[in-house]
């Protein structure tokens, strides 16, 4: 029997969830978490109402200079962040 995710797996898995990226493994362990976890399920609507509304970008269309700049504001903010269970 496999470990159940916790709500931060579930949150970090949500992107390859929805890409239909996770082994078929992964995919039960976190449908199983959304079957008992109310939270966790509320976030994955969030994220699909978003995607609907927002749309996908198209890469071709995404200014290179603006992505390095996020990609290097996320990796900083990462970076800041706490060890699990400091604040």
């Amino acid at each position: 029997m496999s470990r159940v995710l916790s709500c931060q797996e579930v949150v970090e898995l949500v992107t390859s969830y929805l890409e239909g990226a996770l082994s078929e493994a992964e995919e039960v362990r976190f449908e199983e978490h959304l079957a008992m976890c109310e939270g966790c399920s509320a976030y994955l609507d969030q994220m699909r109402r978003t995607i609907d509304l927002a749309g996908k970008p198209d890469p071709e269309s995404i200014d290179v200079e603006a992505c390095d700049r996020l990609v290097h504001a996320f990796r900083d903010w990462r970076t800041e962040q706490p060890p699990s269970g400091e604040g």
